[in-house]
């Protein structure tokens, strides 16, 4: 679940659905609270720009304006219609993609960011355009930079603000604020002025959005956190001096963590371990509001019609994303979809405690520990548990505390795990964020590491039996883990880089200089690069290790899994390896998500020597598994 958006008294939001091969649907809920299906049969509600997508869709007056997956087009939905193409076929094919939909307020024009792709492989261009609702026509009024996000338009005054980074910045190390006065009524949509309001290649921005009142709002890290400031009399105010982040690393297009109510105040909120809140600002010097709610994790928040409720979605640790109601006065949450259709007993689901210890360095670092937890089962006495330790993606990314059926999956059948948000993950403010910096390969690797020391010297899980996963970054981290270490038993990569130098020549636009940062520039630093991949020394290989990639990824090509499977087959190394047809960068088709995860689990269970209480045979490797004493 993912994108709410509001139009009147109508409220809308995303649903992929694995049963129906990862499909993306917009779905309403009207005033009258009866759920339907907007999207029909044979279109996918999403995009590919910089690959990972987000802001696929927008709404205004009852239209639905999205961008398709199998073509990448926008098209425009009229009140249950057929969906209309507005946009052209692109020249290479899915290699005009749009994303960030935002509709002007008087509805005639769909503000974005378009990606256009080169059939002869030159880097793409990023620019911001406005397509004529009405028409179809295209008109470019922000290029030059090398990646553009959230175009936002104000009737109020006229308005208009953007955000621009160029290489090699991510979003998140430096971006800047643009705003102009905008007139989209002109025969060719246009900006008037523009000026550079706040950021720079040191400080993030990101979210601008103007408030009814017409006062541009956006969230900056200038303080070493992400507060939540608005832009008046030439300088920007921070409304709240939070010490915890509002916002969070822009992986995608659409983020949404503050509205506006009618009265002009505004809503931000605050996650915890169990349950959270929403943090009501009034303007000038009026106290903050507090409204508690049972949500540990907080997205996506907007307003609804009169201002009197907001909509977001929530999770907790025993409840899986909803898309939520919210009564501001009286706290009242409302569940108006679930992704889980039916309860899980408590029994079987296993509570998370935050965990700060010692790293390498002198340095601490954060994690979730969760026990194994099965209300039918208990160890034998005087035993202690196999350890999984978790290590994200991004790395610019973070592990929370919502439900996740794929981590309830371990500790139901016995692991302890720990999840880890290694030096390097948001959530801990921007020195926390920066620390990986240079350090990727190292940092990262040294936290999972000292996470299974900490358990391990407190007893509380059996160290000869830890076992590591991790997907994308995550993937990297645990193939470095296996190759430089011998911490652990065994391992999951999925989708994990295992040559840094990929990402010199083949890899998307989007992440084409992330490393100049997280490892250090190309080539001066090309030792660096050699001695932080493992396929370097594939000598050192005598850890089992499972591999799962996507066959049409992008972003972590299946080169990099082909190449660690050939080196753990001619060091005779314990593996298997499942590709996965019409998978990308994750997975989304439900039989691949089971399948996953059962080989995963009748792995360690191969190596650590235990027979899965699941019914599950070695077909499920599909004959890649290669066994060695």
């Amino acid at each position: 679940l993912g994108e709410v958006v509001t139009d009147g008294q109508d409220v809308y939001w995303l649903e992929s659905r694995p049963d129906e091969g990862g499909r993306s649907v917009v779905v309403r809920c009207s005033a009258d609270g009866k759920v339907r299906d907007v999207t029909p049969q044979g279109f996918n509600v999403r995009n590919a720009v910089h690959e990972y997508g987000g802001g696929s869709y927008a709404v205004y007056d009852g239209v639905v304006y999205f961008t398709n997956w199998d073509d990448q087009r926008v098209y425009k939905q009229s009140h249950g219609s057929t969906p209309v193409a507005l946009t052209a076929p692109p020249e290479v094919p899915k290699g005009t993609r749009y994303a960030d939909l935002f509709v002007s307020e008087d509805g005639s024009c769909l503000l974005c960011v378009r990606e256009t792709h080169q059939a002869a492989g030159d880097e793409a261009v990023n620019e911001v355009v406005c397509i004529n609702t009405a028409t179809g026509d295209i008109s470019v009024f922000a290029s030059g930079s090398d990646f553009y996000a959230a175009p936002r338009a104000c009737n109020a005054n006229g308005g208009i603000a953007w955000l621009t980074w160029d290489h090699p910045n991510m979003p998140w190390d430096g971006s800047r604020l643009y705003s102009g006065g905008f007139n989209p009524g002109a025969p060719v949509a246009e900006i008037t002025t523009v000026a550079h309001l706040t950021g720079s290649n040191e400080i993030s921005i990101t979210q601008p959005r103007w408030s009814p009142g017409g006062t541009l709002h956006f969230v900056s890290d200038a303080s070493g956190w992400w507060r939540l400031c608005a832009w008046r009399d030439g300088a920007a105010t921070e409304l709240l001096a939070s010490d915890f982040d509002v916002a969070g690393p822009d992986w995608q297009f659409g983020f949404s963590s503050y509205a506006f109510l009618a009265d002009g105040q505004v809503v931000i909120a605050r996650g915890g371990e169990s349950s959270g809140e929403l943090l009501i600002l009034g303007p000038g010097a009026r106290p903050v509001r507090s409204v508690a709610v049972p949500y540990s994790e907080i997205s996506y928040i907007v307003a609804g019609h009169g201002g009197g409720h907001v909509y977001f979605i929530g999770a907790s640790p025993t409840a899986s994303n909803a898309v939520v109601r919210c009564d501001i006065e009286s706290g009242e949450c409302t569940e108006l979809r679930s992704t889980m259709q039916s309860g899980i007993d408590s029994g079987y689901l296993s509570a998370p405690e935050h965990i700060v210890f010692p790293t390498t360095d002198d340095a601490v670092a954060h994690a979730w520990y969760y026990p194994p937890t099965n209300r039918d089962y208990s160890a034998p006495d005087g035993s202690l548990p196999p350890l999984m330790v978790v290590c994200h993606g991004g790395p610019t990314s973070r592990s929370g505390t919502a439900f996740d059926p794929k981590l309830q999956y371990w500790t139901s059948r016995g692991f302890a795990l720990v999840d880890v948000n290694y030096r390097g993950s948001s959530g801990y403010g921007r020195a926390y964020r920066d620390a990986l910096k240079s350090k990727w390969g190292k940092y990262d690797t040294d936290d999972c590491i000292a996470a299974a020391r900490y358990l391990k010297a407190k007893g509380l899980v059996d160290p000869e039996r830890v076992v590591i996963r991790g997907g994308s970054a995550g993937g990297y981290t645990t193939i470095n883990a296996l190759t430089f270490h011998d911490e652990f038993a065994a391992g999951a990569a999925y989708y994990g880089i295992a040559d840094l130098s990929v990402f010199i020549g083949d890899t998307h636009k989007f992440e084409s200089r992330y490393l100049d940062s997280l490892v250090g520039p190309y080539p001066e630093e090309a030792q660096r690069y050699h001695d932080r991949s493992a396929i370097n020394f594939v000598d050192q290989l005598s850890t089992p290790m499972i591999i799962l990639q996507g066959l049409e990824d992008k972003i972590v090509p299946p080169s990099q899994a082909e190449l660690m499977v050939e080196a753990l087959e001619r060091k005779h190394v314990t593996h298997a390896y499942l590709g996965f047809e019409g998978e990308q960068h994750g997975f989304r088709i439900a039989a691949n998500v089971i399948r996953a995860q059962e080989a995963e689990l009748r792995f360690y269970g191969i190596v650590l020597g235990f027979e899965p209480a699941d019914d599950i045979s070695d077909d499920v490797f599909g004959g890649t598994l290669r066994q060695y004493r």
